[in-house]
């Protein structure tokens, strides 16, 4: 993991918050925070890793031109066909 000694504290918050807020209202959120508690991760750590996954989703979003569509977002789509 690469620790940073200098960051945008507020978009860190930001992004964060997101992510906490999403675990309960999407499931593949959901997943992907519960997947990182599995590995040994703090409540902290797997926030921050779904902080980062969304920042993934959200840049493709925005590369694409696209409003985020679950039923287009491969990750959900796995997560949904596996249950």
């Amino acid at each position: 993991m690469v620790h940073r000694y200098s960051s945008e504290k507020w978009l860190k918050n930001a992004s964060c918050d997101f992510a906490q807020d999403s675990i309960r209202a999407n499931p593949w959120a959901d997943d992907v925070y519960r997947r990182a508690r599995a590995r040994g991760m703090r409540h902290p750590q797997a926030v921050q890793v779904l902080a980062r996954a969304w920042c993934y989703v959200i840049w493709r979003c925005w590369q694409d031109e696209t409003p985020y569509e679950p039923t287009v977002h491969r990750g959900a789509q796995r997560l949904l066909s596996a249950a």
